[in-house]
């Protein structure tokens, strides 16, 4: 398999007045096309900085990133939301959908700024809808769906720009665990069809849904282990 991430020798700091705290001290990593990974650790470990770096959205001090062969460095708003666009797609805890769109506008909404037609927009975000088990709530607002529905939502919108790699932080942690275990079936089918997905949890019963788990201890990975799958469907009625 291709090497979709890979990581080397990152190092993130931030400045707190006059001290500077070390988060990220020197992590590698590769993720080839096609994984499952879960990234744990506690409050602190530096796993949020490391998925903000992953998803472009922050920028390592020193250290390489390359996504899908291409390093990503040095890159201005405009190119990292290009990079954004095309490469990745986002799910958080909190779902981020805008409220006064329907279910269908929010999963539409990445087509947009990739300058897609309405047309082909909507029947692209249908379709994704439809493959999340939500097409009978295309013309429903976030207001009108419960915390699962919304979460399904937010992985059709994620997956609608067909990105290289899905990054999913704490997709879970809003959701009752039967919600939990169906979102988690959700994003094991679509990494069943060979999309890169890197999910941050806390939580040991979705970390051993996914097919790696690497734990990050104080800005360090203490552990990476390759591990035997459990499907969500098994504790799914």
């Amino acid at each position: 398999m291709p090497t979709m991430i890979e990581i080397k020798d990152l190092h993130k700091s931030y400045q707190m007045g006059s001290n500077s705290l070390h988060v990220l001290k020197g992590i590698n990593f590769k993720a080839e096309a096609g994984e499952l990974v879960a990234i744990m650790g506690s409050s602190g470990s530096g796993k949020s900085t490391l998925l903000n770096i992953l998803g472009m959205l922050d920028e390592a001090n020193s250290g390489d990133y390359i996504l899908d062969g291409v390093p990503i460095k040095n890159l201005n708003e405009t190119k990292a939301a290009q990079y954004r666009n095309k490469f990745l797609g986002f799910v958080f805890q909190s779902f981020n959908l805008i409220n006064y769109k329907t279910a269908l506008e929010n999963v539409a909404l990445p087509l947009y700024y990739q300058k897609v037609g309405r047309k082909e927009r909507e029947a692209k975000a249908m379709r994704y809808l439809e493959q999340v088990g939500l097409r009978e709530w295309a013309n429903h607002l976030p207001s009108e769906l419960s915390g699962g529905q919304k979460q399904r939502v937010a992985i059709a919108r994620a997956m609608a720009s067909e990105p290289k790699v899905l990054l999913a932080d704490e997709p879970t942690g809003a959701l009752d665990s039967t919600t939990s275990y169906e979102v988690m079936e959700l994003i094991q089918q679509i990494n069943d069809q060979g999309n890169t997905i890197l999910v941050v949890t806390h939580e040991e019963d979705i970390a051993h849904m996914c097919k790696r788990i690497i734990h990050l201890r104080d800005g360090v990975i203490v552990e990476d282990k390759k591990i035997k799958q459990k499907r969500a469907s098994e504790y799914v009625q």
